[in-house]
C-alpha cells in the first residue's frame, strides 16, 4: 500500500509539472537567441581544437622561455579576427578553447621539464597537422 500511495504521489507531481514543462520549452520568436544566427561551420570542432592546441602551445614556450612565445597568442589573435569576426558565440567558444589549453598545462607544468618540451613538440606537430587539413580540406 506505502508503494502504490509513492507511486501515485510521483505520477501526480509529474502530471503537474506537465504544464510547467511545456510553458518553459516554447520560445517566442523575438525572444530566439542570437546564437541561432550564427551558421556553424563543418570545420568548427578542428578549429576549437587549434584554438586549445594554441593555448597550450603559448603556456609550454612561455615557461621554456622561447622569446618568441608571445606569436602563439597573436596567432590565436589573428585566428580570431579571421574565423569570429562578427560571431560573438564563436568567438567564445575558441576564445574558452584557448584558456583551457592555456590552463591544462599551468595545472601540470610549473617548470620546464623534459616531458614539457616533449608535450610542446607533440602538440606543435598536431597543430601543423590541424591546420594543413583544414586549409586542404576547406581552404580557399
Amino acid at each position: 500500500m506505502i508503494r502504490f500511495q509513492a507511486a501515485r504521489s510521483y505520477l501526480i507531481l509529474a502530471f503537474a509539472c506537465l504544464p510547467l514543462i511545456a510553458q518553459a520549452q516554447t520560445v517566442a520568436p523575438s525572444e530566439t537567441p542570437a546564437t541561432a544566427t550564427e551558421k556553424p561551420a563543418p570545420y568548427d570542432a578542428r578549429l576549437l581544437r587549434l584554438s586549445e592546441i594554441l593555448g597550450s602551445v603559448h603556456y609550454l614556450r612561455t615557461l621554456c622561455k622561447d622569446p618568441a612565445a608571445d606569436g602563439w597568442r597573436q596567432s590565436m589573435q589573428e585566428l580570431l579576427d579571421k574565423e569570429a569576426k562578427g560571431e560573438a558565440g564563436r568567438r567564445a567558444r575558441m576564445t574558452a578553447a584557448f584558456n583551457r589549453g592555456y590552463r591544462t598545462f599551468a595545472s601540470v607544468y610549473t617548470a620546464c621539464t623534459p616531458p614539457a618540451v616533449v608535450a610542446d613538440e607533440r602538440y606543435r606537430a598536431e597543430g601543423a597537422t590541424l591546420a594543413s587539413e583544414i586549409t586542404a580540406r576547406f581552404g580557399n
